[in-house]
């Protein structure tokens, strides 16, 4: 005796003409979905015998004591860093955590997640790819879903961990240490870690009475790829009278560069150049000299991006951040820069 599949959302989308996405908004209550929408979708719900909230009320009683964690494909480098911190706050609250990759357009990722949310095999659902706003609604039998606004549409830093107030601090430092003629490497304009980087260095400039390195019309921004090459020749392209000149590179990367070039014109760091990178890259505490460096902490957005999650399966307050995502790593490529201790 055979036995009937059950009807699923994918067969309800199918009757209704809509998305699988369109369907959870309807049954869940989310979303703006017109009226004749709804109900073309409640229709077809209900002439297949669709019952997906007894399901997920079932697994919901039951705790299943899971979270699911939602990363772009080919989750490596600073993904893998956000996923290691919500790992581990996970563990401390009690939860396992299963991690899932998707890919496609916002709202392809939106449906997916959605899809992963209904299933009922998790209390709740962190994401670090962007989703659609009204994904993130609780409502009906679903588990919370919750966007850590971590990275772009193609996966690259955004929000807190894209931010340069530090390039400031690090312009005031070198300043308050007697340099006044400024350079900066900058990385891939499509980045907003780079504009950040990039506007933040020009915009203190003027504030703190430093000077741009010639030319003036690029108001000392050069580069523009995110490459040891191109910070490579900036450097070697500069007049032979250029030192001494502060070069603050918008990674660690092209920091590497300018140290290579520097290395090659016979100028000496820190005394004719003093450089500093961003990242804080393993291999930036070994170089010689060793590289001044910002360290973007992106294991503590993910452990704090998890206890908002579970804060929010608890009935809590959301939780305080535990520590600054970025601080300033001094090292002896910045010379008498480097503040006492």
């Amino acid at each position: 005796m055979s036995t009937a599949v059950p009807p699923t959302s994918r067969d309800v989308a199918r009757l209704a003409g809509v998305s699988q996405a369109t369907v959870s908004y309807v049954l869940t209550g989310k979303g703006s979905i017109s009226p004749a929408t709804r109900e073309r979708v409640l229709r077809a719900a209900e002439s297949i015998g669709y019952r997906p909230n007894l399901a997920a009320r079932s697994m919901r009683t039951r705790r299943s004591g899971r979270l699911a964690v939602i990363t772009g494909v080919a989750a490596v480098g600073n993904q893998m860093r956000m996923l290691t911190g919500a790992s581990r706050a996970a563990t401390e609250a009690g939860y396992a955590i299963e991690t899932s990759s998707v890919d496609g357009s916002v709202a392809d990722r939106t449906e997916r997640v959605l899809e992963i949310a209904a299933g009922g095999q998790y209390e709740g659902v962190l994401t670090f790819v962007p989703v659609l706003p009204e994904a993130l609604s609780d409502g009906g039998d679903s588990p919370p879903v919750l966007a850590a606004t971590a990275f772009d549409e193609q996966m690259r830093s955004s929000g807190e961990l894209a931010e340069a107030d530090l390039m400031e601090v690090l312009l005031q430092a070198l300043v308050t240490a007697g340099h006044r003629r400024f350079l900066h490497v900058a990385g891939s304009q499509e980045f907003a870690s780079a504009r950040a980087r990039r506007d933040t260095y020009v915009a203190c400039l003027e504030r703190l009475g430093a000077e741009s390195h010639e030319p003036l019309e690029s108001l000392g921004v050069v580069g523009g790829e995110w490459s040891a090459e191109s910070a490579r020749q900036a450097i070697l392209a500069l007049p032979d009278d250029a030192p001494p000149v502060a070069v603050l590179a918008a990674n660690d990367m092209l920091a590497i560069g300018v140290l290579r070039a520097a290395a090659e014109r016979g100028w000496t760091v820190p005394s004719d150049l003093v450089v500093t990178g961003w990242d804080n890259a393993t291999f930036g505490a070994y170089t010689m000299p060793s590289l001044t460096t910002v360290d973007v902490d992106f294991q503590a957005a993910g452990h704090h991006a998890m206890r908002q999650l579970v804060a929010t399966l608890r009935g809590e307050e959301p939780p305080p951040r535990e520590a600054t995502l970025q601080r300033i790593v001094w090292r002896e490529s910045t010379g008498a820069a480097n503040p006492p201790g």
